[in-house]
């Protein structure tokens, strides 16, 4: 092993039906990133725990974890993890509210991460300061330190936790889907800082992701798994341009960022209703203004989305986007500002719609799962305010290529994207004319994320079935959408025809978007 190397060899987990992942080995040198990808289920995310220390009741590792501070065998003792999670090896999860404590504020949760691995009592001084450095890293302003999470987007509460990871100068970094909440310049914001600091600190990191643009771009080297397997090593460029085997390529076939980027525009531009004819809006915004206390996030908006229309808006994390779905969906109460939904006024709030009007997707799946009850009674629940039969519960597994046998688990016992499949397959239950989808598959692999694009566009043509999609990624929302807003401070700068707009922007912010959408690092 070379100085500063990380050696991983033999690891493998086992679960309660045997085992889960297979032993396998890998070394990633210092200042360099390997990458784990895989489809959801395939055992990312729980070597990534078994690495770490945190793999749940009734999975237990096996292998060597080699550092240059320490040896660790596996399975460990907590007093081994105590002195190593954390310090040595750092794990930043997919979910930013997994990470976060919701009840403390950000800069106490990272101060209380540079307290824990000083060997020196810091000063409330020194602490805050070390606290604001932390979040320039990440290019969050000093202020975020007093906020709680829930009052920042779902981008901004990863990059908190981005902040908390790398407070302790880790000698391995584990990023699990570190960018999957955030906007395209972010993302490369965010890629690049962490570039950056392994090659000052000489940090080790294992990047797991579903986004092969990305890991093209950023990673070294490059493991796939299937089933708890690697079924594919080598570095990235030769197993991305010229993958041996056949999941590999079937991984590359379905990522819209490696692959023909206007195919979804030809079956978006085939029409709506069949003879091309439009019907006039089901939703209309008209002036939305929001303010949260002194702060205004909308600036008279305006948004329509026709009956059968499928209508993207992007824009970076914090400019918006979510909360324009909030306030039609009724979870939010605007400033001011007329939401129309089939020509009809709704008055601001929930009370005056109706479940079959509109559904709405959230981009954290775990958050709108009820964690004690199974898929099944979840899908039940909905299928009885729409007064469908429970017998459709197997239909609506089907919807979303979920097996039959998931009704009997709980959200905890699947991956975060097999949870996501669930949320949609809930919100389809009571058949509603508008689904609002909020960064709805941002956290799926790129073959599942394919088949609920798929099926989003079928839905959209059988059913006449509207959709307003919220996305950072430019390459799914041109796959998907027939028109597109770009949202920036909460104002629209530029809107029209998604073909137009993003393969033709003419506003400098959506030029620079779809800039850093099509940007890839270059190869190592």
């Amino acid at each position: 092993m070379t100085q500063n190397q990380v050696a991983v060899t033999g690891l493998a987990v086992d679960g309660p039906a045997g085992i889960v992942v297979a032993p396998f080995d890998f070394s990633i040198a210092p200042g360099e990133t390997l990458a784990l990808i895989g489809e959801s289920g395939s055992g990312k995310t729980l070597s990534a725990k078994a690495i770490a220390g945190l793999l749940p009741s009734g999975f237990t590792a096996r292998g060597t974890i080699a550092l240059t501070s320490a040896t660790i065998e596996l399975p460990a003792t907590d007093a081994v993890w105590r002195a190593t999670r954390g310090r040595r090896i750092s794990l930043l999860l997919q979910d930013p509210f997994t990470s976060l404590s919701p009840v403390h504020r950000c800069g106490t949760q990272i101060a209380m991460t540079i307290q824990a691995a000083s060997t020196t009592r810091l000063s409330r001084a020194e602490c805050a300061e070390l606290v604001t450095h932390r979040l320039a890293e990440v290019n969050l302003p000093a202020d975020v330190a007093r906020a709680f999470p829930h009052e920042l987007s779902g981008g901004m509460r990863q990059r908190v936790a981005i902040a908390a990871a790398l407070a302790t100068d880790p000698e391995l970094l584990i990023a699990d889907e570190p960018t999957t909440a955030l906007d395209a310049s972010n993302q490369g914001e965010i890629l690049d800082l962490l570039r950056g600091l392994q090659e000052q600190r000489g940090m080790a990191a294992l990047l797991i992701s579903h986004d092969l643009g990305m890991v093209r771009g950023r990673a070294e080297n490059v493991l796939v798994m299937r089933h708890g397997e690697i079924v594919e090593r080598g570095d990235t460029s030769s197993v991305l341009n010229s993958p041996s085997h056949p999941y590999t390529r079937a991984l590359i076939e379905a990522d819209p960022s490696l692959t023909d980027r206007s195919a979804g525009v030809v079956r978006a531009a085939s029409g709506i209703n069949g003879d091309g004819s439009k019907t006039g809006d089901l939703v209309a915004a008209t002036n939305l203004t929001k303010s949260f206390g002194d702060k205004t996030v909308l600036r008279g908006v305006d948004v329509t989305v026709g009956r059968g229309e499928t209508v993207g808006i992007v824009g970076e994390s914090g400019s918006g986007k979510t909360t324009i779905a909030r306030c039609i969906a009724g979870l939010e109460l605007e400033t001011s500002g007329v939401i129309e939904f089939d020509g009809v006024a709704l008055a601001p709030g929930r009370a005056s719609r109706i479940p079959t009007q509109m559904q709405i997707v959230f981009q954290d799946p775990y958050s709108s799962l009820n964690p004690m009850i199974s898929v099944g009674r979840s899908l039940k629940l909905a299928l009885r305010v729409a007064q469908r039969p429970a017998s459709d519960l197997n239909g609506l597994l089907h919807l979303v290529e979920l097996p039959v046998e998931f009704a009997r688990k709980r959200p905890a016992e699947l991956s975060g994207g097999q949870r996501q499949r669930v949320a949609i397959a809930r919100a389809l239950a009571v058949q509603p004319q508008l689904l609002i989808c909020d960064e709805s598959v941002s956290a799926l692999d790129v073959s599942v994320q394919k088949q609920i694009l798929d099926l989003l566009a079928k839905l959209r043509v059988d059913l006449g079935l509207s959709i307003l999609f919220i996305s950072h990624d430019l390459a799914v929302v041109r796959q998907l959408a027939d028109r597109v807003y770009v949202l920036r401070n909460g104002e629209v700068v530029e809107s029209g025809e998604c073909h137009d707009v993003l393969n033709s922007p003419t506003h400098p912010y959506t030029q620079a978007l779809v800039a850093a959408s099509i940007h890839e690092a270059p190869a190592y």
